[in-house]
């Protein structure tokens, strides 16, 4: 049995580390990179890095925080936020990004998805899902750092970007961001329901207990925390060493 990942999620904007509710009211929160380092050394699994305002400027504006994170931190990084196109991922893999995640330009068009993960191989695509609740049991596709609506249901999208060649999906529910109060059990439960590759479940966390919850009931495979790390509410090896007291294992 693989062991569950815990992630550090880290949005950027304007080179500052920002966090806000339900995707809005971004308040700054200090240096990205001083975030990342000291994630790094209470043993975080991986990195996230998103570019936050990369969707008013078609491009991701990251490429120097990426290049200064990677000089003291081995641990693998994700980067997404204004990812257009395969030039823009050769960009992010040249300073020392493993991973890219894509939200908006596989919507807007999906063989991009798959033209990226026959170029550089699954394991370096990830696929953000942005969710939010519609109905019961029924969400919606949104784009543009969660400002937009699509119309496509997340379900039937998270099976597609599986057959498009993404090799993970990160899924952030816009309903519980930053709110501090669980993660969206059902959305999480579902998606993994419906798909075989690992998922990152994001959105939600405000203490440990949480993430117990969600690996326990949605059978997620690594989740990606923000504001428990970013307002010091929770210490990562405290939360590793939870989760493996209660029977999930962790890294």
């Amino acid at each position: 049995m693989l062991k569950k990942r815990i992630l550090a999620r880290i949005d950027v904007k304007n080179e500052f580390v920002v966090k806000g509710i339900q995707f809005d009211g971004l308040r700054k929160l200090g240096d990205p990179n001083e975030k990342a380092y000291s994630y790094y050394n209470q043993e975080i699994d991986e990195i996230i890095f998103m570019d936050a305002v990369a969707a008013y400027y078609d491009r991701n504006s990251l490429t120097d925080i990426i290049e200064k994170a990677c000089e003291n931190i081995f641990v693998p990084i994700t980067v997404g936020g204004g990812i257009r196109t395969i030039e823009n991922i050769h960009e992010l893999l040249r300073v020392g990004a493993d991973k890219v995640a894509i939200n908006t330009q596989a919507i807007k068009d999906p063989d991009f998805l798959r033209e990226a993960s026959l170029t550089f191989g699954s394991q370096c695509i990830v696929s953000s899902i942005v969710a939010k609740q519609i109905d019961n049991n029924k969400w919606e596709v949104y784009i543009d750092n969660g400002r937009e609506p699509t119309g496509i249901d997340v379900l039937q999208w998270a099976k597609k970007v599986q057959e498009l060649g993404a090799g993970e999906i990160l899924l952030s529910a816009v309903d519980k961001d930053g709110l501090k109060k669980g993660f969206d059990i059902k959305l999480n439960k579902a998606v993994n329901e419906v798909v075989t590759i690992p998922v990152i479940s994001a959105s939600g966390a405000g203490k440990k207990e949480h993430i117990l919850e969600l690996f326990k009931e949605a059978h997620t495979d690594a989740v990606a925390l923000g504001s428990i790390l970013h307002y010091n509410l929770e210490n990562i090896e405290i939360i590793k060493e939870y989760c493996n007291n209660n029977e999930v294992l962790v890294r």
